[in-house]
C-alpha cells in the first residue's frame, strides 16, 4: 500500500508558530507592525489551504482508481473517504462564511477577507461570533466537535487521533487573569482585531483540511497493500520551527517516507554524515537572518546498492522580542514607584529578570516596580531571558526620568450626600462648609497619578475696607484661629486669596504652588 503522505508541512508548522507569537503579542500592543504579521499569515495559510486541498485531492483520487481498480476491496473505503470529503466540504464552507460575516461587518457589504480595511477592529469579530441572539460562534464550537468526534473515529492510529483531536480541540481555555476557564469562542473571538479572527478562521481551515488528509490517508492505507505498488521515494525535511530567536536552538528531522525501520538511511548535510542514527539536525543560531541547507539521504538495498534523495530547506534566524512598558505614562516619575509590565512572548515569567539603571526595579509577583533617582537621566530597562539553560539579554529600553508634577490645592468638605470633595477655588463656596474644613490639602488626582502630597504652610490674605491687605499664616496645613475669626467675619459675596503655599511630594521635594481665590457664598 501507498506510503502516508499527509505529515504537516515545514511551512506549516511555521505558520502554526507564528500564529501563536502574534496572538501572544496582542496582549501587549496592537501595532501596524502586528497586524501586518497578521496578514502574512493569513496569505501564508491560504497558500498552504490550497496545497492541501490539492493534496487531499490527489489522496482520493487514488482512493477512487483503487475502487475502479477492485471494486470488492477498494470501494467501501471510497464510500467512507465520499463521507469525510462532503463533511469536510460543509465545515469549511461555514468557516468561509463566517470570515465573510466579520469583514462585512468591520467594513461593509463589499469587505474582502484577502483586503481587510478595518483590521484593527476590536468589535465586529466579538459581534459576530458572540451575539446573544445568533451566537455563531457556538454553532462554530459544536460543528467542530461533530466534525472531530467523526474523522477521528476512521483513523485506527492512537497517535494520529490524538493529534487531529488536538488540532480540532474546542475546550475551555484557561487566560492569564481570569478566575474561570472561558468558552472556546469567547477566547478566540472575544476582543481581536478582524484581522487576527480572519486568520484564525483561516488556521481553523488549515488544521480540517490536515484532518481530512489524515483521515483520507488513513482510509487509503487499508486497502490491502498488494493492490498497489509503492514506486517512489521522497526526502522530507521537518523541523520543530523554521523561525528561530537568537540565543535558541534550530532542530528538524531529516527523514524518509516509506523507509523501512529496520533499515534506515544515511544523512548527509552539506557533505557532511549527521553523527546520529535517527536523522536529527541542529545548529546553534548565532546571527539574524534566512540560512538555507541541502543534503541528501543513502538508502542501501538487499543487494548491496544504495540509492541517493536530494533534499533542501531554510530556517530564520529573529532578533530576541521583549516588551517593556510603563503602566502610568510614557515617562517615569523619580523618587516614587511607577509599576511596570515586562514580558517575553514564549518564556515563562519565571525566566524573565530585568534590571535598571539611574534607580532600583524590583519584582512584585507577575509585576515589576521602577523606583528612579536623578531627575533629567534616562533609566534603561534591561531584560534578560533564560533559554536552554542560559541567560539571553532580550532587550534594552529606555525611559526619561521626570520630576513629579505640580499637585493642585484644594479644601476638602463633604457634600449634602456625605461624599468628600474638593474646593479648587475661582467660585462660590458656602461659609459653613469652609468652617467645617480643617485646613488645606494639595494632590495630583487626574485619574492617572493620584498622589498626595503634605501641605506644609501657607497664608491667606484679607482685604479691609480701605483695601488694605490682612496677610495671616496657618498653623501647619490646618487653617489657624486668626484665620477662622477672619473667615467669621467674611460676608456673601466676599472673597480672599490663599497664597505662599508649601506643599513636599513623596519624591522630598518641597514646591512653591500657584494661590487660589476664594469667594463666599
Amino acid at each position: 500500500m501507498g506510503a502516508n503522505s499527509t505529515r504537516l508541512s515545514p511551512r506549516q508548522k511555521m505558520i502554526n508558530l507564528m500564529y501563536i507569537v502574534l496572538t501572544a503579542m496582542l496582549a501587549l500592543n496592537v501595532s501596524s507592525d502586528v497586524l501586518d504579521g497578521f496578514t502574512q499569515v493569513h496569505e501564508g495559510l491560504k497558500r498552504s489551504n490550497t496545497n492541501f486541498s490539492t493534496r487531499n485531492t490527489a489522496i482520493y483520487g487514488q482512493l477512487e482508481s483503487l475502487a475502479e481498480q477492485n471494486p470488492e476491496k477498494g470501494q467501501v473505503w471510497l464510500d467512507k473517504a465520499s463521507e469525510v470529503r462532503k463533511a469536510t466540504a460543509n465545515l469549511y464552507g461555514y468557516v468561509d462564511s463566517l470570515k465573510f460575516a466579520i469583514v462585512h461587518k468591520a467594513d461593509g457589504k463589499d469587505g474582502d477577507p484577502d483586503n481587510i480595511l478595518n483590521r484593527d477592529d476590536l468589535e465586529s469579530a466579538a459581534v459576530i461570533m458572540l451575539a446573544p441572539g445568533n451566537p455563531r460562534g457556538k454553532a462554530l464550537r459544536l460543528r467542530l466537535d461533530g466534525y472531530r468526534d467523526f474523522v477521528s473515529s476512521l483513523i485506527p492510529d492512537s497517535l494520529k487521533r490524538r493529534t487531529i483531536e488536538e488540532a480540532l480541540a474546542t475546550a475551555p481555555i484557561a487566560k492569564a487573569g481570569t478566575l474561570a476557564p472561558q468558552q472556546w469562542e469567547e477566547a478566540k473571538f472575544d476582543n481581536q482585531p478582524v484581522v487576527a479572527a480572519v486568520t484564525l478562521l483561516s488556521k481553523l481551515q488549515s488544521d480540517i483540511l490536515y484532518a481530512e488528509g489524515e483521515v483520507l490517508s488513513s482510509l487509503l492505507s487499508q486497502v490491502d497493500a498488494g493492490d498497489v505498488r509503492v514506486n517512489e521515494l521522497n526526502a522530507y525535511v521537518m523541523p520543530q520551527s523554521r523561525l528561530v530567536m537568537r540565543g535558541g536552538k534550530y532542530s528538524a528531522n531529516i527523514v524518509l517516507a516509506a523507509v523501512d525501520t529496520t533499515q534506515r538511511p544515511l544523512v548527509f548535510i552539506e557533505g557532511k554524515q549527521l553523527d546520529n542514527s535517527t536523522g536529527l539536525y541542529e545548529v546553534n543560531a548565532g546571527a539574524t537572518g534566512t540560512f538555507d541547507y541541502k543534503g541528501w539521504l543513502e538508502v542501501p538495498h538487499g543487494d548491496g546498492s544504495t540509492t541517493r534523495h536530494d533534499f533542501s530547506s531554510s530556517y530564520t534566524v529573529i532578533e530576541p522580542m521583549a516588551t517593556v512598558s510603563a503602566t502610568l505614562m510614557n515617562v517615569l516619575y523619580a523618587g516614587v514607584n511607577n509599576p511596570v509590565s515586562i514580558s517575553v512572548p514564549g518564556v515563562a515569567m519565571g525566566d524573565i529578570s530585568a534590571t535598571m539603571t539611574n534607580g532600583t526595579l524590583t519584582r512584585e509577583g507577575d509585576h515589576w516596580v521602577a523606583r528612579p533617582e536623578g531627575v533629567g537621566k534616562e533609566a534603561v530597562v534591561t531584560v534578560t531571558a533564560t533559554m536552554d539553560g542560559h541567560p539571553v539579554t532580550m532587550a534594552a529600553t529606555s525611559f526619561r526620568v521626570r520630576k513629579l508634577p505640580d499637585p493642585t490645592p484644594f479644601i476638602a468638605f463633604k457634600d449634602a450626600q456625605g461624599n468628600i470633595d474638593h474646593y479648587r477655588g475661582g467660585k462660590p463656596f458656602a461659609k459653613a462648609l469652609l468652617m467645617a474644613s480643617p485646613g488645606l490639602e494639595a494632590a495630583i488626582d487626574d485619574g492617572l497619578l493620584d498622589t498626595p502630597f503634605t501641605v506644609e504652610s501657607f497664608e491667606t490674605v484679607f482685604f479691609d475696607s480701605s483695601g488694605n491687605a490682612l496677610p495671616e499664616v496657618s498653623a501647619g496645613s490646618e487653617f489657624s484661629q486668626r484665620q477662622k475669626a477672619q473667615f467669621q467675619r467674611l460676608g456673601r459675596g466676599k472673597r480672599f486669596f490663599i497664597s505662599r503655599i508649601k506643599a513636599k511630594g513623596p519624591d522630598g521635594i518641597t514646591r512653591d504652588l500657584s494661590p487660589m481665590e476664594v469667594i463666599i457664598n
